[in-house]
């Protein structure tokens, strides 16, 4: 029941990967080679970024350890798009950075296919806790 096929772990590789590359494109560069410091949000926004970035370095090699870090992209991403971007665009009043954020977060309508959910449920959810004392 909590075995996952060998299938879906490469198929979590990849997702992992695209990450890891479109992350590395867009992020990295920004990091290394600003010129002026960040603004408080602007700098906590590309720290976790690179966070992001390492913890999925971390998901090739291992693939379901590192799910909770997808959890928490699918999970925050659906959040702001519902909670920001659908009532801006059910307004008519979507800007362009809007919408490059909100185009950058529809990426997380493939995570509920590159997920294995059976896995997440036998493991967070049906699985006793880790003891408190």
């Amino acid at each position: 029941m909590n075995e996952v096929s060998l299938f879906r772990l490469y198929f979590l590789r990849a997702f992992y990967l695209l990450v890891v590359v479109g992350l590395g494109i867009v992020v990295w560069p920004g990091v290394i080679h600003h010129e002026k410091p960040w603004e408080l949000m602007e700098g906590v926004v590309q720290c976790m970024l690179v966070a992001f970035w390492a913890l999925s370095v971390l998901g090739l090699r291992y693939p379901l350890q590192m799910l909770p870090v997808l959890l928490w992209e699918l999970v925050w991403k659906s959040i702001w798009l519902i909670v920001v971007a659908l009532p801006l665009w059910s307004a008519g009043q979507m800007d362009e950075s809007t919408w490059a954020v909100a185009s950058s977060c529809l990426l997380v309508v493939i995570l509920p296919f590159v997920i294995p959910w059976r896995f997440v449920f036998a493991n967070y959810v049906k699985k006793r806790g880790d003891r408190w004392r």
